[in-house]
């Protein structure tokens, strides 16, 4: 097979996958969503914005339209520039926020299992170890509870920093000058994407380098200007999209505390929770309690991590890599404790990006990273079979071909796989009696393919969720395309106006503003400004004179009321809104919702 064919191959092994963990979310990617959620919403608004405002007005991106009047709205979360272009051009062609955002997801997937799994193959030259090692990393307990988190899952620029780093430290692959434009492509592709990912890169790049110091020390003449230079273009790259942030944190206080971070970290015994259907239908219910906190990297991954650390004893090419994942994966698990750990408060006050993390728990997308990769690395140990003491093993320019098991040195003394000779040079583990019992394999003569393929399919299974129960999305009501026509300014209102506390009660109204893309007052996203309590305080009592006489100080030209989120007052409501002239109702659309114009 060429590599081409390889390349393509996994391609649409990866895309494949993505749809069944997805699934049936492929079927008809247009209607069903997870807007149940309202960060689906918010996340659905930002990539229709960003497809929206790009080509009119790219220099005033950030300048969103809700919150109104607050500045640089789109700074409160995540600016998801990357996966908004990709679904762009669906959006220029008309489809619906739900449609984009769904293939985008799908194709998050894809891409973060194909760039993962490309690692592996280039560091082994093993396709089915970088199968697994992309299974392991885009369908796991944690990013199959993320499916209203796009940046979640738009995480490929984590393995492929690392692609970069480790050819700056080995010489291998590109030349330095070709792995420095990696990594800054990888890092400059996480900025646009994610604050969140940006952060973990930086994290994750200085643990890999101090793991592997002894390799590059005498090369840091070359090493360490090449790395300077990498981060010098990228800190210019990234100056467009890190200004707004940083104007948001300055002026309109958008900076965690460590006791918000301390409510959102990660526990030990989330290391244990899986929402895998196999495991939380076993044994792991009883310690998922919370998505944020769920990061079990699933039984074989762990499994052959170890077979990698074990093979990492007498491999040494891959020895530095096993201890830079293995050093990774610390790092990661020790910061998603947050504040349980002192080092979270140190990096915190040391690195200021950080504080405008709320969630630590993420951090443990680096330990899940780590573990994948070492998970891959540890099937190509067993496809290949431990080498003799100070050997190498799974290097790229070894044999391609698949051997038979038979060929295999590993497992000499387990009687289950005698016939296999997969591990009789670990001495250490000739004691072990793990697969004694399973006598039925004793007579099989398994070809190569069918041990990896098992073990990926193994890998799927235990972090397989789906069919997800999705809900249906019915299009953007009719009502808002006035607003999007209506002559002259307009500043929209939409009531109830939620407080501060409740404003993911907003997110309905930020995607039905896709439809109009007018100044709206109401607003939902990672950061609640402290103008929009200022306005809450008043317009909640809506509709009351006080809310009125508030809005139409703050220049309220439209207001959108939504009876039925009025429960048992609605009838009140419309009956005070109608008597009222300085309210002119302009439509009644769907479930009764009403457009008004306020006159001043």
């Amino acid at each position: 097979m060429t590599s081409g064919a390889r390349r393509a191959s996994a391609a649409f092994i990866c895309l494949l996958l993505a749809i069944i963990h997805t699934w049936p979310l492929a079927l008809d990617p247009g209607r069903w969503s997870r807007n149940d959620n309202g960060d689906a919403q918010l996340n659905e608004w930002i990539l229709a914005w960003v497809a929206h405002q790009l080509p009119r007005d790219p220099m005033h991106l950030f300048e969103a339209n809700i919150f109104y009047p607050a500045h640089d709205a789109l700074a409160f979360s995540e600016p998801l520039i990357v996966p908004a272009l990709m679904g762009a051009p669906l959006a220029w062609l008309g489809a619906s926020p739900v449609l984009v955002y769904n293939l985008v997801l799908i194709a998050g997937f894809a891409l973060t299992a194909f760039v993962t799994c490309r690692l592996v193959e280039r560091w082994t030259g093993d396709l089915f170890a970088g199968l697994l090692a992309g299974s392991a990393f885009a369908f796991n307990t944690h990013t199959l509870t993320r499916l209203a988190h796009v940046q979640g899952i738009h995480i490929y620029g984590l393995p492929l920093a690392l692609l970069g780093v480790d050819a700056i430290i080995t010489r291998g692959g590109p030349g330095p000058a070709r792995a420095a434009l990696v990594l800054v492509a990888a890092m400059v592709l996480m900025a646009y994407t994610s604050g969140y990912l940006v952060v973990f890169a930086a994290v994750m790049v200085p643990a890999a380098l101090l793991a592997r110091a002894p390799e590059w020390w005498r090369r840091a003449r070359i090493v360490v200007p090449t790395l300077a230079a990498a981060a010098a273009v990228t800190a210019a790259a990234v100056l467009p999209v890190y200004l707004p942030y940083h104007r948001v944190a300055r002026e309109q206080h958008m900076v965690r505390t460590l006791d918000t971070v301390n409510d959102y970290s990660a526990t030990m015994t989330g290391y244990l929770a899986s929402a895998g259907r196999l495991h939380v239908s076993t044994w792991s219910g009883r310690f998922f309690r919370d998505p944020v906190d769920s990061f079990f990297p699933g039984i074989v991954v762990a499994l052959l991590s170890l077979v990698a650390i074990v093979a990492a004893v007498r491999a040494r090419d891959q020895r530095g890599r096993v201890v830079m994942l293995g050093g990774i994966a610390l790092v990661g698990l020790l910061l998603s404790l947050g504040t349980a750990t002192p080092f979270y408060a140190i990096a915190f006050h040391a690195f200021p990006p950080m504080q405008g993390l709320r969630v630590a728990a993420r951090f443990g997308n680096l330990f899940l990273l780590g573990v994948a990769l070492l998970g891959g690395l540890g099937l190509a140990a067993l496809r290949r079979g431990l080498p003799p003491e100070g050997g190498s093993y799974g290097s790229r320019d070894e044999g391609r071909g698949f051997r038979p098991l038979g060929s295999f040195r590993l497992l000499h003394s387990f009687r289950l796989l005698r016939s296999f000779r997969l591990l009789h040079s670990f001495r250490l583990l000739r004691s072990f009696r793990l697969l004694r019992s399973f006598r039925l394999l004793r007579s099989f003569r398994l070809q190569a393919e069918v041990l990896p393929i098992a073990l990926i399919f193994l890998v799927n299974i235990e972090a397989l969720r789906a069919p997800f129960d999705y809900r249906e999305f019915t299009g953007v009501p009719n009502i808002y395309t006035l607003l999007r026509d209506e002559p002259g300014p307009v500043v929209l209102v939409e009531q109830p106006f939620f407080p501060r506390r409740m404003a993911f009660e907003n997110a309905p109204y930020v995607l039905n503003s896709t439809a109009h893309w007018r100044p709206l007052m109401n607003g939902y996203s990672g950061y609640t400004p402290e103008s929009y309590q200022r306005y809450a305080d008043t317009f909640w009592y809506f509709p009351q004179e006080r809310a009125f006489r508030a809005m139409k100080e703050a220049g309220v030209t439209h207001v959108m009321v939504h009876p039925h989120r009025f429960d048992r007052d609605a009838g009140r409501v419309i009956e005070q809104v109608s008597g009222r002239p300085d309210m002119e109702l302009l439509a009644v659309g769907k479930d009764g919702i009403r457009l008004y114009r306020l006159h001043h």
